[in-house]
């Protein structure tokens, strides 16, 4: 498995340049390193912030687990999606409310083909909120199919 979180991971982190507003650390409540946070308050309703995870060392025709924490605080705090490089139009996943302001668990499987995902993006889109915030944090990969709950 691949550590990717943001405190102590071994993983390429990239904000997106073309995108609305940047991603930024934000200190955990135990004070046990940083996760990575929009606050609600950031640009205007639909914009866009893009943080990417780059892979280099995926292998061609093998599975893989994005397992991730996540957040969505707030009323209309806004949408949280992530996307594989090789899908760009169509995310892989999104969560666009929270029930309450609890982290949770996300997993995504990977399928490599010929063509290996070389790219992981986290796409915050901005909400009619003004507060609260989306968060991401211990963002792991490891080998083969995702663990049944």
């Amino acid at each position: 498995s691949v550590d990717c979180s943001f405190s102590r991971g071994v993983c390429d982190w990239k904000q997106d340049v073309d995108d609305d507003f940047d991603w930024n650390p934000a200190d955990r409540d135990r004070g046990d390193g940083y996760y990575m946070a929009v606050p609600a308050f950031v640009g205007h309703k639909k914009d866009m912030g893009r943080l990417n995870l780059l892979l280099t060392d995926l292998k061609p025709k093998s599975s893989y687990c994005l397992i991730f924490s996540y957040r969505l605080a707030g009323e209309r705090v806004g949408k949280l999606r992530v996307f594989l490089a090789n899908k760009k139009t169509t995310p892989v996943w999104e969560q666009n409310k929270g029930k309450d302001e609890r982290w949770r668990t996300g997993k995504i499987d990977i399928f490599q083909g010929a063509e290996t995902t070389n790219n992981v993006t986290f796409e915050s889109e901005r909400g009619k909120g003004k507060t609260g915030e989306i968060g991401v944090d211990n963002v792991i990969l490891i080998s083969g199919l995702c663990p049944e709950d």
